[in-house]
């Protein structure tokens, strides 16, 4: 037990180390580059930030415990909303471009009802994986494309200073905190679960509340370091890609490995993911921008979803 708690404390320390490289990288690389921190959110930064559900999952996949993987990514969904969001505007109300959280935020959503409507049997097969991973390429090349299209913009416009670091400076420091924020995520996890199997808690509720908010830490630390910094973008855009990302890359992978079978799953988990997702994207895309209240009341609602987990375990 003390090994897990060490590694617990540990990992809770190199996350927010990483969190800080990552987010400080990543601005500058969008500064320098011409993109939007918003676009560098939903993508780069998503993408690194998913790495540990990735990880997660398909190892569970492998072992043929398929509910894990599937909790793991509909537990992270609702911890990326409900969780990180929310602590997010209460540290500072946040606000992104509407125009551009109405656009990613209804993927997030669609890809969100696509996932639900394939787990309401509770499996997922390599068929339904493939489809999922044929949107994820979807989506990053219109990514990649409004990428492209956005730093044409800006070279276009008046002259931009460039950060202080140079550009070896800024990569080394994006990289180094994903490496770190991963490092520090997989410490966690471990100590967490093995914490929680020590008092008896059931692997469902292992895959949708400590595993799924162990592999969210990383999302966690760097949307509440964004969120300090003033980096708005980012914290918002991290949630979104992560979120999508989750739910086309890695659930897609996870099936395409082995096809999962998810007994402990129940609608209620997809409403609630469902819920949150629909509920932050519309207080971002009406006000362009997330309120401390609002903040308060996404924390609520995972509370309350947390809440009746544990005592239905």
């Amino acid at each position: 037990m003390f090994t897990a708690v060490a590694a617990l404390l540990s990992g809770l320390v190199l996350l927010t180390g990483g969190a800080y490289g990552l987010v400080r990288g990543a601005s500058a690389l969008a500064l320098r580059f011409g993109v939007s921190p918003l676009l560098v959110g939903l993508t780069v930064v998503a993408l690194g930030t998913s790495a540990p559900e990735l990880v997660v999952s398909v190892q569970a996949a492998l072992q043929g415990a398929g509910g894990i993987a599937v909790g793991n990514i509909v537990g992270s969904n609702i911890a990326n909303v409900g969780l990180i969001l929310g602590i997010a505007a209460l540290i500072r109300p946040i606000r992104a471009n509407r125009a551009v959280i109405r656009r990613d935020g209804i993927i997030m959503i669609g890809a969100s009802l696509l996932v639900a409507g394939l787990l309401l049997d509770g499996r997922l097969g390599r068929p339904e994986g493939a489809l999922l991973l044929l949107g994820l390429v979807a989506y990053l090349a219109w990514s990649l494309r409004t990428a492209l299209r956005e730093r044409v913009r800006a070279e276009d416009e008046l002259e931009v200073s460039l950060p202080a670091d140079s550009l070896g400076q800024s990569l080394g420091a994006a990289v180094v905190g994903l490496f770190v924020l991963v490092l520090g995520a997989r410490l966690l996890v471990d100590g967490a679960v093995t914490v929680a199997q020590a008092l008896g808690v059931s692997n469902a509720v292992i895959g949708l509340t400590v595993v799924a908010v162990g592999t969210s830490l990383p999302e966690l630390a760097t949307s509440l370091v964004a969120a300090a910094r003033g980096e708005s973008d980012i914290a918002v855009g991290n949630v979104i890609g992560s979120n999508t990302f989750n739910l086309l890359g890695i659930l897609g992978m996870a099936a395409l490995t082995q096809p999962l079978h998810a007994p402990g799953l129940a609608s209620t988990d997809l409403a609630v993911m469902l819920s949150l997702g629909g509920g932050g994207v519309l207080f971002l895309a009406t006000g362009a921008r997330l309120s401390r209240l609002e903040g308060i009341g996404l924390l609520l609602v995972y509370t309350g979803y947390t809440g009746l987990l544990a005592l239905a375990a």
